[in-house]
C-alpha cells in the first residue's frame, strides 16, 4: 500500500514541524512510543513535555526513555492533558511546535480508564493558545469502543467549529475498513 497508515501519517505530520531544539508535547504518553519519537526529533537541545493520568504509563515511558538515552530532554507529568497550560513554563508558551494525542485507553492497561471529551477539548483549546504559528496538533482517535465513540463525536463537532482564520483542520481516515479503525484529526495553528 502506498498510502500512509494512520500512525505513520501522524509521524509524517510531526516530522514536518518538529526539529532539533524545538518544544513538543505528548498529551497521552501511554507506552512511550510517541514520547521517544518526539524526543529523537527535538534532540538534546529540545524539550518534550509528556502527560498521562496513569502511573503505569509514566513508568513505561520512563523506562523507554532511559533505554534510548532520551530522558534528559523529557519532562513527564502524572496529570491529565487538560493541565498542559498550567504545567508548561511561560517561556515555552508560543514556542510549542507539535503535540500528539492517542485517545482511548492504555494498550495493555485498564480499559476502564479512558480519555474523555471534556478534558481533551480543553487541552486542544489550550494548545491552540500556546502553540507557535504553524504548529500542529495530531489527534489519533480510537472510536471502536463506546467511550471512544462519544469522544470522537464530541471532538469532531468541536474541531468543525474552529474558525478557519485560527487553524486548518484535517481529517485523515480509511473509510472502507471494518472494525472502526482509528483516524486522525490534525490541527495546524495559523
Amino acid at each position: 500500500m502506498k498510502l500512509d497508515g494512520i500512525l505513520p501519517f501522524a509521524r509524517v505530520l510531526l516530522e514536518k514541524v518538529v526539529s532539533a531544539g524545538d518544544i513538543a508535547i505528548d498529551c497521552t504518553v501511554g507506552n512511550g512510543k510517541d514520547t521517544v519519537f518526539l524526543a529523537n526529533l527535538v534532540g538534546k537541545t529540545g524539550k518534550i513535555y509528556g502527560f498521562d493520568i496513569q502511573e503505569l504509563a509514566i513508568m513505561k515511558t520512563t523506562e523507554k526513555l532511559i533505554e534510548n538515552d532520551l530522558i534528559k530532554q523529557v519532562s513527564l507529568h502524572l496529570t491529565g492533558h487538560e493541565n498542559i497550560k498550567m504545567v508548561l513554563p511561560n517561556e515555552h508558551h508560543n514556542k510549542v511546535r507539535g503535540a500528539i494525542f492517542n485517545l482511548g485507553y492504555l494498550p495493555g492497561g485498564d480499559k476502564e480508564i479512558v480519555t474523555v471529551p471534556e478534558t481533551t477539548i480543553k487541552a486542544v483549546q489550550d494548545l491552540l493558545e500556546i502553540m507557535a504559528p504553524e504548529g500542529i496538533i495530531v489527534i489519533v482517535i480510537y472510536h471502536g469502543h463506546p467511550e471512544g465513540e462519544v469522544e470522537s463525536d464530541a471532538l469532531s463537532y468541536y474541531v468543525k467549529s474552529i474558525p478557519q482564520e485560527k487553524a486548518h483542520v484535517l481529517e485523515y481516515r480509511f473509510i472502507n475498513q471494518t472494525n472502526n479503525p482509528p483516524f486522525i484529526i490534525a490541527i495546524e495553528k495559523r
